[in-house]
């Protein structure tokens, strides 16, 4: 039976862009590559607007990009439900639109966490009744044939794959002038980090001159007060062999670019994690924090898939890299040898790249399985 038709997708703002990133990727895709009406309910437009500029927060409902923008606002006694609904991370759906949608909407999915436990596969798919004929499924993102996978556009793989040297000196040059001593180039999106300081002294002192691009996120701050004052977007910072730029917010095309053109890619939460893992570039993971370390269980899960294949080296390299990004602890030894890892490191990473495809992409796994339920 064919899922072309109305869709809604709620999502809120949670952690700025991470839940919004993956809901605005998820939309433009279904609605581009698979036909399917969209309707994005997002409670934060001025959120939002960071990683979509075109996006005017004042309006209550705009369309852009093939998706029907709207704010989710407290009234929903007049919004008919549609056939698929998809809850964003447990989000928890409108009471007056949840009441109309018996009869309605034929298939309601919560769009779960990205999670590389073993647990996953064993509830990805699962319905729960909730009463007047209405089911509810867990449909869960992961980096196995058991789960629904990661997003991943037709597009932007098509323009990864031809994406060159001079593409990356082109786009890098939008952002600070070229200089040919650079034979590193590193982004770094993250939380604030109490590791970060011992990082960036090691590139200081580091044989090669590396060249770090900030985006605005929360980490800025924490750059700010090591270089003792904020740097203008467009200048160069440099403190012997480190060079530090900052950046805008970008918009999400621009970012996976920027994560395409770099050696090496600081990333944090979930939306910018999946990308930085199809950009076949080595990375560090900034996971969300959450109580009781759980973060730190969810981390070691996708550890030891990510480096089940890895040379014992830079796996070791590697390993020693994400605990002390993670646990924020100030080792100058362990990023000196994730930095000569990086050859290793970088022939893993598109290596896991291409294994990760063979998995198809969320959007489409989501169409197929919704397809089957309606």
């Amino acid at each position: 039976m064919t899922t072309a038709g109305n869709w809604d997708i709620f999502c809120k703002v949670v952690d700025n862009y991470g839940d919004i990133g993956v809901c605005w990727r998820l939309a433009r895709q279904l609605a581009g590559e698979y036909g399917i009406s969209v309707r994005l309910w997002v409670d934060d437009l001025a959120s939002f607007a960071r990683i979509a500029p075109q996006l005017d927060p004042a309006a209550a409902e705009q369309f852009l990009d093939g998706v029907m923008v709207c704010l989710w606002a407290e009234d929903f006694t007049k919004t008919l439900p549609a056939p698929v609904v998809i809850e964003a991370f447990a989000c928890a759906l409108p009471a007056a639109y949840r009441a109309a949608m018996p009869g309605v909407t034929r298939c309601w999915l919560n769009l779960e966490y990205l999670s590389a436990e073993d647990w996953v596969e064993g509830c990805h798919g699962l319905g729960s009744p909730q009463g007047q004929g209405l089911n509810k499924y867990f449909f869960f993102p992961g980096f196995s044939a058991g789960t629904g996978g990661l997003l991943q556009e037709q597009a932007a793989q098509h323009e990864r794959e031809r994406w060159h040297q001079a593409d990356s000196r082109k786009l890098l040059a939008r952002f600070a002038p070229f200089d040919e001593r650079v034979s590193r180039n590193v982004s770094l999106f993250a939380y604030p980090n109490r590791a970060l300081p011992a990082l960036l002294d090691e590139l200081v002192e580091d044989d090669k001159t590396s060249r770090v691009y900030v985006p605005d996120s929360l980490i800025t701050r924490s750059v700010a007060e090591y270089v003792g004052g904020y740097i203008d977007c467009g200048s160069v910072w440099q403190r012997d062999n480190l060079q530090i730029v900052t950046l805008p917010m970008l918009a999400q095309a621009d970012y996976d670019r920027l994560l395409w053109s770099c050696d090496a890619n600081f990333v944090r939460g979930e939306d910018s994690f999946v990308r930085a893992q199809w950009a076949g570039k080595p990375l560090i993971w900034h996971i969300y924090r959450q109580d009781e370390n759980t973060h730190l269980e969810k981390l070691a899960a996708w550890q030891a898939r990510y480096l089940a294949d890895c040379a014992s080296y830079a796996a070791s390299a590697q390993a020693a890299a994400l605990a002390a990004w993670n646990r924020e602890t100030a080792d100058r030894d362990v990023w000196r040898t994730w930095l000569r890892a990086q050859p290793d490191l970088a022939l893993h990473a598109r290596s896991w790249a291409k294994q990760l495809a063979q998995h198809g992409n969320l959007a489409g796994n989501l169409v197929s399985f919704v397809g089957c339920k309606v």
